[in-house]
C-alpha cells in the first residue's frame, strides 16, 4: 500500500509540473499538451501585428526541430516571403489561404481547411491570408527565418 501511495504521489507531481516545464525536445520528458495548456503571447516581430504565438518545443534560432502555433485574426495578411528551411503548416482551426509567387494575389491562393497540411520548399516565395480567425501549427528544422520579397513589407523595419 505504501508503494502504491508513493507511486500515485509521484504521478500527481509529474502531471502537475507538466504545464510549467520548458517544452523542448532536450527536456528529457514526455511532453503532452492539451489546447488549454498552451501559453499565447504576441506573435513574433517578423510577422505583421495581430498574430499570437504559442511556443510548443524547440529553439527556432538553432539547428533543431521546433513546433509553434499561430493564432491569426480575421482578414490577416502575410505578404510574399520565403524561408531558409522547409515550412510545414497544419491548419488546426479555421481556414488558411496560401498562394505562391512574388505578388500577393488572393485569386490564386488555395484554401486550406481544418486538418489540411501544406509544405513549402526552401526559398519558395509565397503569401498567406485569413478570412476568419485561424489557428495553424508550424513545425520544421531551424534555424528559422522569414525574408520578405519586398523589404518594405517587413514589420521589423517599421
Amino acid at each position: 500500500m505504501k508503494k502504491l501511495s508513493a507511486l500515485l504521489l509521484l504521478i500527481i507531481s509529474v502531471c502537475a509540473n507538466l504545464k510549467a516545464q520548458d517544452h523542448t525536445m532536450n527536456s528529457g520528458t514526455h511532453v503532452r499538451l492539451n489546447a488549454n495548456d498552451l501559453v499565447w503571447k504576441d506573435g513574433p516581430a517578423s510577422l505583421p501585428a495581430g498574430a499570437k504565438m504559442a511556443h510548443i518545443e524547440g529553439d527556432m534560432s538553432k539547428a533543431e526541430l521546433f513546433t509553434i502555433r499561430l493564432s491569426l485574426p480575421a482578414n490577416y495578411k502575410v505578404p510574399p516571403h520565403w524561408h531558409p528551411a522547409i515550412e510545414h503548416v497544419t491548419v488546426i482551426k479555421g481556414a488558411f489561404f496560401m498562394g505562391t509567387g512574388d505578388q500577393f494575389n488572393e485569386a490564386t491562393a488555395i484554401k486550406l481547411s481544418e486538418g489540411a497540411f501544406a509544405l513549402m520548399p526552401v526559398k519558395q516565395t509565397h503569401f498567406a491570408f485569413t478570412k476568419k480567425r485561424t489557428i495553424i501549427q508550424l513545425h520544421g528544422m531551424g534555424p528559422w527565418g522569414i525574408n520578405y520579397v519586398n523589404p518594405a513589407d517587413d514589420p521589423r523595419k517599421k
